[in-house]
C-alpha cells in the first residue's frame, strides 16, 4: 500500500517515466553498439538516420510501456487515428509561424539569403528534427507538463514546464539568459497550449517539427545555437534582440511576440471549450481528473 502511494505520487511518476524513456533510449544505444552498428553511443554524425529512428522509436516505446504498466490506462495522448491530421496541422502551423518570424526579421534587415540550394540539402535533417520533436515532446509535455497539470492544474504546469524547457536549452551553443527566456515564452507556452487544446501529443510534435525544420532545413538558420544546412544559405545580422544572434532566430523578440500570440490564442480556445484543469483548491465538486483530462477531443 505504501509503495503504491509512493509510485502514484506525481513527482515519483515523473522520475519513473523519465527513467523508462531514458532507459529505453540508452538500452537501444547499447544494442546498436554491441551489434557494431555504431562506433559510439548516441553517434549522430556516424549515421544520422539510424540515430534519429532509434531515438524516436525508443522514446515512444519507453513512454508506452510506462503508461501501460505504471498509470495503467489507454495511451490516449498518442491515439494513432488522430496522428495524421494533427501532425500535419502542427507541421503547417510551425513552418508558417517561422516563415512569419523570419519574414519580419528580413523586412527589418536582419536576415539575408546568400545562395539557394537544392531540396537534397535539407532532406537529411528531416528525421533528425522529427526525432528531436518526438523525444522532447514526450518528456516535456507528455511527462512533465501532463503529470504536473493533473496534480496542480493547467496554469502551474504551464509555468513550470515552460521554465524547465527554457532551462533545458541553457547548455546549447551561444545560449544566453535571454535566449532561454525566449524559448520558455515562445515554445514552452505554445507547445503546451497545443497539448491542452487537443489533449494529445501529435499537434505539439508537429508544431515542434515544423518550426525546427523551417529554421534549419528551409531557411538555413541555426536551431537553438546549432547550425544546419538548409535550402537557403543565409546569415543573420544586426542587433541580437532582433535577429536572435548566433543562437538563431528563435532568440529574437520577433519570434517571442509571434509565437506567444499564437500560444495565447490556443490557450484561449482551449479554455473556452473546457480543456483547463483547475488548481487543486478550486476542484471542490469537480469529478476526478484522469490523465488525458477534461473534454479530450475525439
Amino acid at each position: 500500500m505504501i509503495l503504491s502511494r509512493i509510485v502514484r505520487f506525481p513527482l515519483s511518476r515523473i522520475v519513473i517515466a523519465s527513467c523508462c524513456v531514458g532507459g529505453a533510449s540508452y538500452g537501444t544505444e547499447l544494442v546498436k553498439l554491441r551489434l557494431g552498428l555504431v562506433s559510439k553511443m548516441y553517434d549522430v554524425e556516424g549515421s544520422p538516420p539510424l540515430y534519429a529512428v532509434s531515438l524516436l522509436l525508443s522514446f515512444l516505446a519507453g513512454y508506452l510501456v510506462y503508461v501501460r504498466l505504471v498509470e495503467r490506462r489507454p495511451v490516449g495522448e498518442l491515439r494513432a487515428a488522430a496522428a495524421p491530421r494533427e501532425l500535419g496541422a502542427g507541421f503547417l502551423l510551425g513552418t508558417g509561424l517561422f516563415a512569419l518570424t523570419i519574414g519580419a526579421i528580413g523586412l527589418a534587415g536582419g536576415y539575408h539569403v546568400t545562395e539557394v540550394r537544392g531540396l537534397s540539402v535539407a532532406l537529411p535533417t528531416v528525421l533528425l528534427f522529427l526525432a528531436a520533436a518526438v523525444s522532447e515532446e514526450i518528456i516535456v509535455r507528455g511527462v512533465v507538463f501532463r503529470i504536473i497539470e493533473e496534480w496542480l492544474g493547467t496554469w502551474i504546469a504551464l509555468a513550470v514546464s515552460s521554465l524547465l524547457f527554457g532551462l533545458a536549452h541553457a547548455a546549447n551553443p551561444h545560449a544566453t539568459v535571454l535566449s532561454g527566456l525566449a524559448i520558455a515564452l515562445e515554445a514552452g507556452i505554445l507547445l503546451a497550449a497545443a497539448f491542452v487544446l487537443t489533449r494529445r501529443l501529435w499537434l505539439p510534435i508537429g508544431l515542434h517539427f515544423g518550426w525546427n525544420f523551417a529554421q534549419g532545413g528551409i531557411f538555413g538558420v541555426a536551431v537553438s545555437g546549432i547550425p544546419f544546412d538548409g535550402i537557403l544559405k543565409s546569415n543573420l545580422s544586426g542587433p541580437a534582440i532582433l535577429s536572435g544572434g548566433a543562437f538563431g532566430a528563435e532568440a529574437s523578440i520577433v519570434a517571442v511576440v509571434i509565437c506567444l500570440a499564437a500560444g495565447v490564442g490556443l490557450l484561449v480556445r482551449a479554455h473556452r471549450i473546457g480543456r483547463f484543469i483547475p488548481v487543486p483548491w478550486a476542484r471542490r465538486g469537480v469529478p476526478g481528473i484522469a490523465s488525458s483530462a477534461p473534454g479530450a477531443a475525439a
